[in-house]
């Protein structure tokens, strides 16, 4: 986790830490419980393959570093800890699951993660924090961008 100079935010970093900390640890735990195998095979219609040879958007988002649209219980877990870690991130919960997952590839990709999720997660109605983009980086990264 980045430590964030405890001057920028008086008392509130350690806050923020312990929050990313324990929301990290609540998505993790979900996420592994959400991706159990019940031993059922999926008997839906498998889509015939073409004769014209494409790249699927999921190859090309696990290519990107992003990882696929969670299920509805590990999207509420990561709203829940997204909201732990301030509840103005959450304002549109598709567009925060959404932010989320292309959050991943910055991280993956080694880009400045802190820089890209304040903009990534910033609204008119609230600009993110330094210690916010770290706490969301490493919920993020204990968690969605694992799977």
């Amino acid at each position: 986790m980045h430590d964030v100079p405890s001057a920028s935010v008086p008392g509130g970093n350690l806050h923020i830490r312990h929050t990313a900390v324990a929301a990290s640890s609540a998505l993790a735990f979900a996420l592994v419980g959400c991706s159990s195998d019940n031993g059922q095979e999926d008997t839906a219609a498998k889509p015939s393959p073409s004769n014209t040879p494409s790249v699927s958007a999921s190859a090309t988002e696990e290519a990107a570093g992003i990882p696929p649209k969670p299920d509805a219980a590990t999207s509420e877990v990561l709203l829940d800890v997204l909201k732990a870690i301030n509840p103005a991130l959450v304002k549109d919960e598709d567009k925060t699951v959404d932010n989320a997952r292309n959050q991943c590839s910055t991280i993956s990709g080694g880009g400045k993660a802190d820089q890209a999720a304040k903009a990534r997660f910033s609204t008119s109605d609230h600009e993110v924090t330094d210690a916010e983009a770290a706490a969301i980086n490493a919920a993020l990264t204990a968690s969605l961008c694992k799977s």
